[in-house]
């Protein structure tokens, strides 16, 4: 019988994949990346100005980092900023550039370093690469400088191309074999609470390099790490900031001495951070990188001529905060400036424009004139082969725009402004086309996908519907449809391919397999439906999920979507409505204080959760951040490290006290919370506090290793503890009673709450490792979802009692559904990737190591909706005995409950993720797509997936465990006549 309910909740969850596949593919798309390499020299490149170039890469170096005009006020961080780049550009106006880079999303290192080597542009999924780069097989300044060194000198500065690399080991993911053996010196780049070892690594040997006499490099990347990693853990108004843009600018100074007059300096953030400290998302802070490009020697610019540059190839840009505009590029408008700088032919994807400055060398503006000129036709080279390519046809809106503007260029005259203008406008024109065309979409398969979600969603009601009002008997009807479904699936593979034939010739991008899944998804819902009973009556629709239709419709606005987390407490407290007033009608005076007094503990745990926020920056200036110290530092309120304590010694004495009235503090209760789930999270507790005296260097700077080691064995502890020890007692002494044998029979303590404290149990389990992934504030906040939970739990409980209902109602989940996603939000993150809270990668390796730092940041990420849906099955055992029930009948009656509200809150998921998806899809030429829509569509797959997964280990192992013990104590404890023993 498990086993059929076991399979019944599998099928649901491979429903929901198949769709998230099939609409994922068509809306999350990846560009094609051509493999031509651009191999014209010397007809597509210039008289190079160097010999040599330093690229010097500060992660995260933000525009006001550097920027001579800073924000006013200025925060404290810039009486420090990297001051020598602003005194060399005042002083040296002909040598020395400064600009604010506009760096693409998503900004995190992995795709910066891929935009700024081959000039291409990433797509929103290029993102999931980050933690894992592949070797880039696209054109880069990389290949071209391991050509130009392989071919014959076509001038003087072409003889050799030796690269240096020192830093960031990302750079050896996506380029392994660019660089010279002798002088490759790479890092751990994910290591954050290293502040020092990757600059002190990258000092200690790009010096000996800039002194040798011979200078054995061409080419040199350094790439610092430290203002990325104080960002992420103390946030960019931290002291520690401070010192550390100060080293930087002692190093900046070092360079500058110890560099010749043939060297290039470039100096680049490869993104910039936001006011928090972390970066991946697409906000001004993020996107605006500083540039700063240096010669000693040679100047870079004619700045006293008296032919200004034309104003039409300059734009500009006003940093938040700051007073006047400054000059502002694209980022990848590096490449193709520092390719012909160098003498090198422009990468074949680029889609940078060169920056007219570094080429206004002569009063006639030849030397600009024929930058534009290969630029230009690099780029038309790179679009017409695109062009030509099997995805050439997502040009098709643009290209006619795009050949009028190649038009003007070549029939603009030589040698004049507009021909100047008319090149610009061409690379400009080319970019912007390519950012849309790589937004492009495949309405068929997002098409398929809805298709899938909505007859899910039909069908997993209809067995909701059947299953609970007992018009179904589970075991019956799937052993007398199971068949017909699995008949139906096959017959609607083969159809599926069979069209596919035909439909691959009418629609591009749609493969066999995606038909074959659509055909046997289909055919496998539209069978359950069939065989259902019919859901549209009366008594189905007393059902209807109100709160839940809501909630999804409401993703068409983009306000609703940006402003859920404060939308989300108002939903939650409404859920608990029709349960207090049903108890607050009541004859019995104990039954409406308790339901008030539950009630009123519900509302105000849920209240108190709001308290904790981190806002996202659409939400600015109207939300303050409380979930860390302030917006700019990621240490936790002082408050909330005083609490941590007193909250980890409270939660278990809240538990015992909601245990006692039900005499269920007992059997494993009595030795798994006092010896087990105490010291866990107490160390739980303890971890976040030592990682705050680690942050904030509380006790000194030299107490820090000792604290890096105390908290590392701390949570090691805490997670083997409760995960062996734990589990390993709740699998074989799973029951909260304590059994005693009287003259006249059996008395069990505990029994009027036997399921409901055993499952609890298990439940704590994952509530603790939850808890330890969970900063300091939201450690807090899980507590207090914690009492909400059981709060409502009563409050059902009761209005169940005194209606003498027995079944399940969909509105039971609801609440628990809300709980999960308030959780979420009030545990410190958001629907956008930079509220990840990449710190938790280190809570039981001092360092990045697979499996452990990624398991432990998921869990921390989707740990709250994985921990309230594992909580649904308490919806119903709370409170429920097996008092009435033939002991044979235990075990299947519990499952079949839980089994319910698993399929609830499952519904419940699914169809926010229904929501997601039309707006995604109606919305997905909107403005704000990949900033809103696209982040709350991802979330909400992934929290399908998580409470699928919950369901899935909370129906199938923790309630089927839970059930068969107790109904083989009973088995044992029954009497010859197999009487039930008695309760107390």
């Amino acid at each position: 019988m498990a086993g059929l309910r076991f399979a019944t909740l599998l099928w649901i969850f491979l429903v929901h994949l198949a769709g998230i596949y099939l609409f994922t593919r068509g809306f999350l798309l990846m560009r094609l990346s051509l493999t031509d390499i651009s191999d014209c020299e010397p007809h597509c490149t210039i008289i190079p100005t160097h010999k040599r170039a330093i690229v010097l890469v500060i992660d995260a170096l933000r525009f006001d980092f550097i920027s001579p005009n800073p924000p006013s006020p200025p925060s404290e961080y810039h009486h420090n900023i990297l001051t020598l780049p602003r005194r060399l550009t005042e002083a040296h106006p002909e040598h020395s550039f400064l600009f604010d880079s506009h760096a693409d999303p998503p900004t995190t290192t992995l795709q910066r370093i891929k935009g700024l080597t081959t000039g291409s542009l990433p797509t929103f999924m290029d993102i999931g690469n980050n933690l894992g780069g592949s070797s880039i097989a696209e054109d880069s300044i990389m290949v071209q400088l391991q050509r130009a060194g392989k071919k014959a000198a076509v001038t003087a500065y072409n003889t050799a191309r030796k690269v240096a690399f020192m830093g960031d080991d990302t750079w050896m993911s996506v380029f392994p074999n660019s660089f010279h053996p002798d002088m490759t010196f790479p890092y751990d780049s994910f290591n954050v609470e290293d502040l020092h070892t990757v600059d002190e690594g990258v000092i200690e040997h790009i010096f000996p390099l800039l002194e040798d006499p011979s200078k054995p490099f061409d080419f040199l990347i350094g790439h610092f790490l430290g203002v990325d990693h104080v960002g992420h853990r103390a946030g960019p108004e931290h002291p520690i900031m401070k010192s550390k843009l100060q080293q930087m600018n002692d190093v900046l100074e070092r360079v500058v001495e110890k560099m010749d007059d043939d060297t290039l300096l470039v100096l680049l953030g490869d993104h910039g951070m936001d006011r928090s400290g972390d970066h991946g998302g697409d906000s001004t802070l993020e996107t605006s990188a500083a540039l700063w490009i240096y010669s000693k020697g040679a100047p870079l610019t004619q700045k006293r001529s008296k032919v200004p540059i034309p104003s039409g190839l300059l734009q500009y840009r006003t940093f938040p905060g700051a007073t006047v505009p400054h000059r502002a590029v694209q980022q990848i408008d590096l490449l193709p400036t520092l390719s012909l700088l160098l003498g090198l032919p422009i990468p074949f994807n680029n889609l940078g424009g060169v920056i007219p400055e570094l080429f206004w060398r002569d009063s006639r503006g030849k030397i600009l004139e024929r930058a534009l000129e290969l630029n230009a036709q690099q780029i038309h080279r790179f679009l017409t082969t695109y062009r030509a390519s099997p995805s050439g046809g997502e040009l098709d809106e643009a290209w006619n725009t795009l050949q009028r503007a190649w038009e003007a260029v070549a029939n603009a005259t030589p040698g004049t402004e507009a021909k100047l203008v008319a090149m610009n406008n061409f690379a400009r024109q080319s970019l912007a086309a390519c950012r849309v065309m790589w937004a492009q979409f495949n309405p068929i398969l997002m098409g398929m996908g809805l298709a899938l979600f909505g007859m899910s969603l039909c069908a997993s009601w209809g067995l909701f519907v059947g299953f609970s009002k007992a018009q179904m008997q589970w075991k019956e009807w799937v052993r007398g449809n199971g068949s017909k479904c699995l008949i139906a699936t096959i017959f609607g593979t083969i159809a599926g391919i069979g069209v596919s034939f035909v439909g691959r010739m009418v629609w591009e991008g749609i493969g066999v397999i995606d038909y074959a899944i659509f055909g046997a998804t289909l055919a496998s819902c539209a069978t359950v439906i069939i065989l259902s009973p019919p859901f549209t009556g009366l008594s189905s629709l007393s059902l209807s999920p109100v709160l839940m239709i809501l909630h999804a419709a409401a993703f068409l606005s983009n306000s609703f979507t940006v402003w859920e987390n404060w939308i989300i407490p108002f939903f939650a407290v409404t859920a608990i409505i029709p349960y207090t007033l049903k108890g607050l009608t009541s004859l019995n005076a104990q039954v409406r204080f308790r339901t008030a007094a539950f009630s009123l503990l519900y509302a105000i745990a849920i209240r108190l959760m709001s308290v904790s926020t981190v806002c996202r920056e659409e939400q600015q200036p109207y939300c303050h951040v409380t979930f860390y110290a302030s917006s700019s530092l990621t240490a936790p309120p002082k408050l909330v490290v005083l609490l941590a304590i007193p909250t980890a010694l409270a939660i278990p004495r809240i538990i015992r006290r909601f245990l006692n009235p039900s005499l269920s503090f007992n059997g494993i209760a009595k030795i798994y919370y006092p010896l087990i789930f105490s010291p866990s999270i107490l160390g739980g507790a303890l971890y976040w506090i030592l990682e705050w005296a680690d942050t904030t260097s509380a006790l000194g700077e030299e107490w820090n290793p000792t604290l890096r080691l105390a908290r590392t064995w701390i949570a090691r502890f805490a997670f083997g503890w409760v995960t062996v020890a734990g589990l390993a007692l709740w699998y074989y002494v799973p029951l909260c009673i304590e059994v005693t044998a009287i003259d006249k029979g059996t008395v069990i303590l505990g029994f009027g709450n036997i399921f409901g404290a055993s499952y609890l149990v298990y439940w704590s389990i994952f509530f603790t490792i939850v808890y330890i992934t969970t900063q300091a504030p939201g450690q807090i906040v899980l507590g207090l979802g914690m009492v909400a939970l059981i709060a409502y739990l009563e409050v059902v409980d009761i209005e169940r009692d005194t209606t003498s209902r027995s079944g399940v109602r969909f509105w039971d989940v609801v609440a628990v559904a809300l709980l999960g996603l308030h959780a979420f939000y009030t545990t410190g993150h958001q629907s956008t990737i930079p509220s990840i809270q990449w710190k938790t990668a280190f809570l039981i390796t001092p360092t990045v190591k697979y499996p452990w730092s990624a398991m432990t940041v998921i869990t921390n990420s989707i740990g709250p909706i994985f921990l309230f849906a594992l909580a649904v099955p308490l919806v119903v055992l709370w409170g429920f005995s097996p008092r009435g029930i033939q002991i044979p009948d235990i075990s299947s009656t519990v499952e079949l409950n839980a089994a319910l509200v698993g399929i609830g809150v499952m519904i419940y998921y699914a169809t926010l993720l229904m929501g997601a998806s039309i707006s995604a899809a109606v919305l997905r030429r909107h403005l704000m797509v990949w900033k809103i829509f696209a982040p709350r569509f991802m979330a909400a797959v992934l929290g399908l997936v998580v409470v699928d997964l919950a369901v899935l280990v909370g129906v199938g192992f923790g309630v089927w465990r839970v059930g068969g013990f107790v109904e083989h104590t009973f088995r044992k404890l029954a009497g010859p006549e197999n009487e039930a023993p008695k309760e107390e």
